[in-house]
């Protein structure tokens, strides 16, 4: 599979963040919580990204949180079961330097996207 990251790889609709916010928690780490829909998966695996004003008020914060972890998705998304992601900033990181915060981030969307690959 390519690692491209293309539209069909994305959640559009608030319909479907609907549905995966209301589905189950697929897995849980100090910053993010990872749910997906209860039902039975539909597709490839597809990435949503929830990453509040009230946990990163910084607008360079909250890009430099969805940058990392779509870049983390689009280079494990053919290990990933199909079905759609939702990622939700949870908890206010840290207060780190840019690259820290990228660096923490990285670790745990790569540690969530192991435990939800095996």
């Amino acid at each position: 599979m390519p690692t491209a990251f293309p539209p069909a790889a994305r959640l559009h609709r608030p319909s479907e963040y609907a549905a995966a916010l209301k589905g189950r928690r697929i897995a849980r780490g100090a910053l993010f919580v990872v749910s997906g829909p209860r039902g039975p998966a539909e597709g490839p695996a597809r990435l949503g990204l929830v990453v509040p004003k009230r946990h990163a008020p910084l607008a360079v914060t909250r890009n430099a949180i969805k940058r990392v972890l779509r870049e983390a998705f689009r280079l494990r998304r053919g290990a990933l079961p199909d079905g759609d992601l939702v990622f939700r900033l949870v908890n206010r990181p840290p207060v780190l330097s840019l690259t820290a915060l990228k660096r923490q981030v990285r670790a745990e969307a790569d540690a969530l996207l192991t435990r939800i690959a095996s």
